[in-house]
């Protein structure tokens, strides 16, 4: 029976220990933060002997590094890379249950599915060999892909680093070497305020704002729609808020729009004001006060599909191309370190986040054989 599967008794473990990002979760402690994820993994990997680090990114949250050393000496390096935390759910929805071929609960998609595809692998290798004879194989559980990708930034920051990084996520079993970054902008105009019975005596910020919203909706998606990437297509821009004034008789001295800017390689957030300021001055419109809402950067993906290790993994898949995504994943945090990362995993991207998330049982277990083949294929 399918439901006896190791790789699926894996999963159920994982979905019924609830991670939810504490940055995105309610105050219950019981539902929140990813330890919980992380002591399972510890406990299974320390019965094979494996070696266990830890690595501290924020209070009360750390990732875990398991490392699994070649027969002689290291010249290479791979890391299986899932995340841990999930978003918010209700308890009932951690309850995991199986269904017409499906794993029903939070998580099972995004991204505990590619954990426990991975995760089985690396543990068949340790137990059952044979071990490369050259390349270290680690997997790293993350804490905060959710929010703002701090297990992977730290990991970039503070090591190792790799030939190659398999970020785990939901890609119907395709390998993933480009997706596009984002910008989160926050456009602001500045007015006068005054009495709504008198208007004429203040200058109104929204006034203001409304040539710049018309440019953003019908003028600069066609500039965007010029600019493609063989992968990604072209960049994109979503307005996704807008707030101004505090009430109708007040003339409004105020105006707010936020912008989530989706880029491709070669576009940063530098480069996107450029681009914006040059657009608002050659319309003659006012020029708004930018800032932005993200502390850190969000670039796109990009990695080189004839890498070796990429191939290895392409072969194992039985895939010919490597294929581009939209939304973003801490392979660019992790690539942004030196690493080159791809993104791979079982599931479909539009249950991630569903009410009612489930992952694809066949594809779960072909995940799991193909990082099996991929690892038994290291040098």
């Amino acid at each position: 029976m399918p439901s006896k599967s190791p790789v699926i008794r894996l999963l159920s473990d994982l979905v019924s220990i609830p991670s939810i990002n504490p940055s995105l979760g309610p105050s219950n402690s019981n539902l929140t933060g990813e330890e919980g994820v992380a002591t399972l993994l510890a406990d299974q990997a320390g019965k094979l002997g494996i070696e266990i680090q830890r690595q501290a990114v924020l209070p009360g949250r750390k990732n875990i590094l398991l490392r699994l050393k070649p027969k002689g000496k290291i010249k290479s390096r791979i890391m299986l890379a899932p995340h841990m935390d999930v978003v918010p759910a209700e308890e009932n929805a951690f309850k995991p249950k199986i269904k017409n071929g499906k794993l029903h609960g939070r998580g099972a998609c995004d991204t505990k599915g590619s954990m426990a595809a991975f995760f089985q692998a690396f543990c068949d290798l340790a137990k059952n060999g044979p071990l490369p004879l050259s390349t270290e194989v680690i997997f790293v559980g993350l804490v905060d892909e959710e929010f703002g990708q701090a297990g992977s930034r730290k990991l970039a920051k503070s090591g190792p680093q790799a030939d190659l990084a398999i970020a785990g996520e939901p890609t119907e079993l395709k390998v993933v070497t480009a997706h596009k970054g984002n910008s989160w902008l926050q456009l602001k105009t500045t007015g006068v305020a005054a009495h709504g019975a008198t208007p004429e005596n203040g200058k109104n910020a929204i006034e203001a704002m409304t040539p710049i919203l018309k440019t953003l909706f019908h003028d600069y998606p066609k500039i965007l729609g010029k600019r493609t990437h063989p992968l990604l297509g072209s960049p994109t821009l979503n307005i996704g808020k807008i707030s101004g004034g505090n009430q109708p008789n007040i003339v409004a001295d105020q105006c707010t729009i936020d912008l989530d800017r989706r880029t491709i390689p070669g576009e940063n957030e530098d480069s996107i004001k450029k681009e914006l300021m040059a657009l608002f001055r050659q319309q003659k419109l006012p020029i708004p006060h930018f800032s932005s809402t993200r502390s850190v950067p969000c670039l796109p993906l990009d990695t080189d599909p004839n890498l070796p290790f990429v191939q290895t993994l392409l072969r194992a898949s039985k895939k010919r191309k490597t294929h581009g995504v939209s939304y973003f994943t801490d392979a660019s945090p992790i690539a942004m370190g030196g690493t080159p990362a791809v993104v791979f995993g079982p599931g479909n991207i539009a249950q991630a986040h569903a009410r009612d998330e489930f992952i694809d049982i066949l594809q779960l277990e072909k995940a799991y054989k193909i990082i099996g083949v991929f690892l038994k294929n290291m040098p």
